[in-house]
């Protein structure tokens, strides 16, 4: 308990390189996450903007990044990210590669979600005059809002676990904090407090995340 004690500084330290980390990557890998899904959602056969070729590019670069492990993208990645003049180590990698993780199982999340929009929605809109742009942009997200809010709650507590993970290359954060202070040490104290701080990140981001899509939903 004295050794924790006397670590607290970098500790906090850790959990502020972990969020940090989170939210770039959140932001990064979620916009472009979101512009992938809508691509595939839109250009997919029967859908607003039906183009087989171009689905099927897409649907075969997501499905070649998205199964690949973590911690083996993290080593894939490294010579990319050091060719752009990010090091291949410390927090700005973290997001680097994290944004590249997430935006391809965000895509597929966006994608899902924008499926359970009902059809008959969609066609009143059509109906109605409004164009296939502003049903793509406008209608079909706000419809699908509530998941969506879902689902990207789910991808911020795997980047939560990525930020763990990535801590094994030196990336940052707490993965890092209790792989060196924790688990190098045998000071099993100082690994349970990171593990206790990870779990309470986790459990506020859900709270956060299941109270706005019920109240979304409930509209």
């Amino acid at each position: 308990m004295d050794r924790l004690i006397s670590l607290l500084p970098e500790l906090w330290s850790a959990t502020f390189e972990t969020l940090y980390v989170v939210s770039l990557a959140l932001v990064f890998g979620g916009i472009a996450g979101l512009l992938l899904g809508l691509a595939l959602y839109a250009t997919r056969p029967g859908s607003l903007f039906p183009h087989r070729a171009v689905f099927g590019v897409l649907n075969v670069i997501v499905n070649f990044f998205r199964p690949i492990p973590f911690v083996i993208l993290l080593a894939a990645v490294q010579p990319i990210a050091r060719s752009v003049g990010i090091p291949g180590i410390g927090p700005e990698f973290g997001i680097f590669a994290i944004t590249l993780a997430s935006m391809f199982a965000i895509s597929r999340i966006v994608e899902q979600n924008l499926l359970t929009v009902r059809p008959g929605i969609i066609e009143a809109a059509r109906a109605a005059g409004a164009s296939r742009s502003r049903i793509l942009f406008r209608l079909i997200p706000r419809e699908a809002l509530g998941p969506l809010i879902l689902g990207y709650t789910f991808i911020v507590v795997a980047l939560v676990d990525m930020t763990a993970i990535a801590g094994a290359v030196a990336a940052g954060g707490l993965g890092e904090f209790a792989i060196v202070y924790g688990f190098k040490q045998f000071n099993p104290v100082v690994t349970w407090a990171a593990v206790l701080i990870i779990i309470v990140i986790v459990q506020g981001v859900q709270f956060i995340g299941n109270a706005l899509a019920r109240r979304v939903l409930r509209r």
